[in-house]
């Protein structure tokens, strides 16, 4: 209880090494405000179960049955897989006489657009991750500046000295721990969300080269 009554009070600005500790918080809704939006988009919205849709789309392309095929990804596409299988589908229902190429280059220009997108903002965590670390040891250097300040003044009465000791290194402790707890967090969002859009990447390479080989060898 004692902890948390000297932690919360170090965000007073009375106390030593104050503005660290407004400045990882900053840091922290700001990590907080960034995964929440990164974990919806990619995790929610861009997911797809990608082998039960594609079992479904190479069903309709074996059967000749492009237009279902289309309105299924049309259903879909505000996610990541059906998108860029759409963008394939309809270069193939604008011509009978598509090559591997050409729907590879309408492939290739919807994963352009889509994995921006799926990118986007999360490497600010890891950022935010790090500065969160540095900006609690910038503290912990600040607070030992003036504990060691305070012993090594002869002018400061004794009394003053203890003070200031103790005010230096409960600075430098709590902006130490802060700041890990606020980094700690952020880098296992970020690598949770970078393996998922790694995962959805990766899916749509596998199941689009086998869309594309199954609508040129259908043809």
């Amino acid at each position: 209880m004692e902890f948390w009554h000297q932690f919360f009070a170090s965000f007073n600005p009375s106390s030593e090494g104050f503005a660290f500790m407004w400045v990882i918080l900053l840091f922290m809704v700001l990590a907080i405000a960034i995964a929440a939006e990164r974990m919806y988009y990619v995790m929610v919205r861009s997911n797809v179960n990608s082998d039960k849709f594609m079992m479904e789309i190479r069903k309709y392309v074996t059967s000749g049955n492009m237009k279902r095929a289309i309105e299924l990804c049309e259903a879909g596409k505000q996610r990541a897989l059906p998108y860029v299988v759409l963008a394939g589908l309809k270069k193939v229902a604008e011509s009978e006489s598509l090559d591997f190429r050409s729907i590879q280059n309408a492939v290739d220009e919807g994963m352009l657009e889509v994995i921006p997108t799926l990118q986007r903002r999360t490497n600010y965590l890891s950022m935010l991750a790090n500065v969160a670390t540095l900006t609690g040891l910038m503290g912990t250097i600040y607070g030992l500046i003036i504990a060691f300040s305070a012993v090594g003044n002869p002018n400061i009465p004794d009394d003053q000295k203890t003070r200031l000791l103790a005010a230096g290194i409960s600075a430098a402790m709590n902006t130490t721990i802060f700041g890990l707890a606020v980094a700690i967090p952020t880098i296992m969002l970020y690598n949770l969300i970078q393996n998922k859009t790694t995962q959805i990447i990766d899916d749509m390479d596998e199941h689009l080269v086998k869309l594309i080989n199954l609508i040129t060898g259908n043809r």
